[in-house]
């Protein structure tokens, strides 16, 4: 079995064959689903589409493109909800900031705030997180430690292979693997991969983005996740069904409701 910790379903890209896709996944293994919350647009989206299929469960959050829609008694509605199972996703991306030097002191300050209250929130409804970092490494981890994440752990989405964020591993974090890592110009993830510890990688697609080898290009979807778990196998010399049980046994420690699959 395989579980996708990572995948925009409530992307308009999917509206008009959402069953069939997940149809796809289930008769190929890919049991389990994770709709992270980046945009709380649609989040009432997300909801409707856990609660409609058996294996797919939401979380609810802020993507630090989107910090001014920030409303934690918002997301306290979804939270709530047995189905809504992780904060996130969330974090720092420092990718697009503004040229004005005192407009990007600010969107930055802006996301750290955010980001830590979003951790607050986390260790609050105890639910881990889903944490999106892009060119902010070194804050990042300064805000996951100085706030204490690790008393609810969390992944890091399409982790973005630099070393100074392995040492999470000792505070419960999990590192989110997906299409990248087979893209023929994937260099620094594939030599980093086997530093992390077996029992921290979980697999993720992003889907619809960030579509893996050999479908790049086209609309990603939770099925390519096999993509994924064979290039992990590859790249560790060990077989797929090694990689797919350990990254499932890895994706149901991190998120308990996916234990009962």
């Amino acid at each position: 079995m395989i579980i996708d910790t990572h995948c925009h379903l409530d992307d308009k890209r999917f509206d008009e064959d959402l069953d069939e896709v997940i149809e796809r996944a289930k008769e190929h293994d890919v049991k389990g689903f994770l709709i992270p919350g980046a945009d709380p647009k649609t989040l009432e989206k997300a909801r409707k589409i856990a609660h409609r299929f058996d294996g797919v469960f939401y979380a609810a959050g802020v993507h630090p493109y989107d910090i001014e829609m920030y409303d934690e008694e918002y997301l306290m509605k979804y939270l709530e909800d047995p189905k809504c199972i992780a904060v996130g996703e969330c974090g720092l991306d420092y990718y697009r900031l503004p040229e004005d030097e005192a407009s990007k002191h600010e969107v930055i300050a802006m996301q750290k705030r955010v980001f830590a209250a979003q951790i607050e929130l986390a260790k609050r409804v105890e639910k881990p997180l889903i944490v999106h970092i892009r060119d902010a490494s070194s804050d990042s981890k300064e805000i996951l430690v100085k706030h204490e994440a690790k008393e609810v752990g969390g992944v890091l989405h399409c982790y973005n292979a630099d070393e100074q964020l392995l040492s999470l591993a000792q505070d419960n974090f999990y590192y989110g693997i997906g299409g990248v890592l087979t893209f023929k110009n994937a260099k620094k993830l594939p030599h980093v991969l086997p530093k992390i510890p077996m029992d921290r990688i979980v697999v993720e697609t992003d889907a619809p983005y960030l579509t893996p080898h050999p479908y790049r290009g086209k609309r990603n979807e939770p099925l390519y996740t096999r993509y994924v778990v064979e290039k992990i196998a590859d790249i560790l010399s060990i077989s797929f069904d090694e990689v797919a049980a350990v990254t499932t046994d890895n994706a149901k420690r991190l998120f308990k409701e996916f234990a009962t699959l």
